[in-house]
């Protein structure tokens, strides 16, 4: 990118009531500042987004594969298909990710890691970055697993974790468990006291052990509704206590498939501030053509961008997490600013990351244009040229 001063004018900006004038020097912001302050910064090169909104490129906190890799499956021989899906996650408006780890065996969960904890992927050069591993599992409840194999279930306890990431354990940034395998919260404290997430589901939960779990540390559920009991009026369950505590955060899937939109509309009115963000859950043939694809062991299906097991289980979507803030836009489930946000400075909240102000690069900026009479909106790279 130039070294010379850019201004970016008239820009819709998340958090801001009144137009912004953003100031960029040698690629990086400086200031964010109203357009009608004065004066205003000097540039030789002006950008006028005409009221379009302006944000940080996504981050995706579950991601289990792309391009028909599956991250429970990398080996040290993938790397350069893991650059390859950095690249790709990057043109499709992602600045990070979490691979996601679903249950296998310790073996395979390790080698994993293994190959994570070596690759190099750099933010703002042409490729997402890795910002560490989530496993989802192998400490699930075996009633709410899901498309996940019953045979690599574990118990949930130190002794059980320890084995799981070995030498890896500073590259997991987030783990999803049930809390209800080990009531004492041992297990979640240790975690916390690594500087590990932890994040609650495929579980049985009550509203109480939820709570406990909140208590001992945990701040996260991963993907609302899905894979744990249903909102009841006389058991409300895990999901009504993650909704009303105002340290945690959901994950969820706007796909239209895992959750149907009338439930998410209802989450959104309940949870009207902060405490939610998109995810994409995407699987391996994120990039790739609706098929049948291998999926461990076992074949998954993918259908208009959904994919079920055989037994119709559904294990995941091959949509991109920003697909998932159109999708919020065109179900008119909330404003323009929410939906962008929640596939952009949420998730980078919930991992406790700087969102978009001074100091971040510039190569990462999008550019959003709504069009009210379709309800659609359309993003792209605002300086992509920078990103080769």
């Amino acid at each position: 990118m130039s070294t010379l001063p850019i201004r970016l004018e008239n820009a819709r900006i998340i958090g801001y009531s009144k137009l912004q004038e953003v100031s960029i020097q040698n690629g990086v912001i400086q200031t964010i500042q109203p357009m009608d302050a004065s004066p205003l910064t000097p540039a030789p090169q002006a950008i006028d987004l005409a009221g379009d909104w302006l944000s940080l490129g996504g981050i995706d906190l579950q991601i289990n594969g792309a391009l028909g890799q599956a991250f429970p499956d990398l080996t040290h021989a993938d790397q350069a298909k893991l650059q390859e899906i950095c690249q790709f996650l990057w043109q499709h408006g992602v600045d990070g990710f979490l691979p996601t780890l679903v249950t296998t065996s310790v073996e395979k969960f390790q080698q994993a890691l293994a190959t994570l904890s070596t690759q190099r992927s750099q933010n703002g050069k042409g490729q997402a970055q890795i910002l560490g591993a989530h496993l989802e599992g192998p400490c699930l409840n075996a009633t709410k697993r899901g498309a996940h194999p019953q045979e690599y279930l574990q118990p949930l306890s130190i002794e059980t974790l320890q084995a799981v990431m070995g030498p890896y354990i500073d590259r997991v940034r987030v783990i999803t468990l049930a809390p209800e395998l080990e009531p004492s919260g041992e297990a979640v404290a240790w975690l916390r006291s690594h500087n590990i997430i932890v994040s609650l589901g495929h579980s049985q939960a009550t509203a109480a052990e939820a709570e406990a779990a909140f208590e001992q540390g945990a701040t996260m559920v991963t993907h609302a509704f899905n894979a744990m009991p249903s909102l009841h009026h006389r058991q409300p369950g895990l999901l009504a206590a993650a909704l009303m505590h105002p340290q945690v955060w959901c994950g969820f899937i706007a796909d239209g498939q895992h959750v149907d939109p009338l439930m998410l509309k209802l989450m959104l009115q309940a949870s009207p501030e902060q405490g939610l963000f998109l995810v994409s859950d995407a699987l391996a043939p994120l990039g790739l053509p609706d098929g049948v694809y291998p999926w461990d062991s076992r074949q998954i299906e993918v259908v208009a961008g959904t994919a079920r097991l055989p037994d119709g289980t559904l294990s995941g979507t091959t949509l991109s997490l920003l697909a998932g803030v159109q999708n919020l836009v065109r179900w008119n489930l909330c404003s323009v600013e929410r939906a962008i946000a929640l596939g952009t400075e949420a998730p980078r909240q919930a991992l406790g990351l700087t969102g978009l102000g001074p100091g971040q690069p510039a190569c990462c900026l999008l550019r959003w244009r709504h069009h009210p009479q379709t309800q659609t909106l359309k993003w792209q790279r605002l300086f992509p040229s920078e990103n080769a």
